[in-house]
């Protein structure tokens, strides 16, 4: 475990991220969404200033969760590029790569990739024999009652509606604990069924929309560096999750923008799923960093 711990120890010497790109950079467009929780006995100390107080972190390669789309902008990318890209978003809140493992607080584990949707419905298996059993002319003839071909296929044809409809909620409710729509409370529970039929049901509709499109997603988790080295427990400090659809994006571009908008919520619980609508934002992306990996320390 401590072999492990100190492999994932890294210093990172980050160098500021306003420097713009030299080349063409795409604006960035769409929902990003955050959701962060915290442990009920983590608070940030603040200095005279404002500030928070500094405290030290070590990176976790978590992994990397491919898409069903091949995409050469996340597919290629790998942890130590994805962790130079977050660096600067966690030195902004003043989390600083901690060089000494007896001074190094958090363990933040990255993850990151794409989200795999369910196929849309007009065109799964479900919804085209449903289509057909409804076009069949003896369901049509007035006389369908008598038509058994007919109603056994109806019949099949509503059972695969349902399991299509079934694996489909699966899969949303899947994507929403990852994306941190769970938050919500709107898919997959009874009170998002409910308000669903009522005037609130846009809330819902708009989660399912969001999470139904392939969407870039970085998860942080933070935990107890010193408890989970010298007793080997896990336990969760803070965690945040970011996202933005894959569409019109490109993830290696985004990420820099996307990880300083969520950098707010570092360490801090958002209280629910908060969107920022981005139109054409320019992405900026910031100096090469620095990673060095430390040995292991004498015992």
């Amino acid at each position: 475990m401590k072999t492990y711990l100190l492999a994932c120890l890294t210093a990172i010497l980050a160098v500021g991220t306003n420097a713009r790109a030299e080349d063409s950079t795409p604006g960035l467009t769409g929902v990003e969404a955050v959701a962060s929780r915290i442990a009920p006995d983590y608070k940030r100390l603040k200095l005279q200033d404002g500030s928070f107080q500094q405290e030290l972190y070590a990176f976790g390669p978590g992994g990397q969760w491919g898409g069903e789309i091949s995409d050469p902008t996340i597919d290629q990318l790998t942890f130590l590029k994805v962790a130079h890209m977050i660096a600067p978003s966690l030195a902004s809140r003043n989390y600083m790569p901690g060089a000494d493992p007896a001074q190094t607080k958090l363990l933040i584990m990255v993850y990151w990739g794409t989200t795999a949707v369910p196929t849309p419905l007009s065109s799964s298996i479900g919804i085209q024999q449903f289509q057909a059993a409804m076009n069949d002319p003896d369901m049509n003839s007035g006389l369908y009652w008598i038509k058994n071909a007919a109603l056994s296929e109806m019949s099949m044809a509503l059972t695969m509606l349902d399991i299509t409809n079934r694996i489909r909620d699966q899969t949303d409710f899947k994507n929403a604990a990852m994306l941190g729509y769970d938050m919500e409370g709107t898919i997959g529970t009874e009170y998002g069924t409910y308000i669903s039929h009522t005037a609130l049901g846009w809330r819902a509709k708009d989660d399912v929309e969001e999470i139904e499109q392939n969407r870039y997603f970085v998860v942080l988790m933070a935990y107890d560096f010193q408890l989970l080295w010298k007793q080997k427990k896990h336990k969760l400090v803070w965690e945040t999750r970011f996202s933005i659809n894959e569409q019109h994006n490109q993830f290696d571009r985004a990420l820099p923008l996307l990880a300083n908008f969520a950098s707010k919520y570092y360490g801090q619980p958002t209280n629910g799923l908060v969107r920022e609508r981005l139109l054409n934002t320019d992405v900026e992306i910031g100096a090469p960093t620095l990673i060095q990996f430390l040995g292991n320390p004498k015992n």
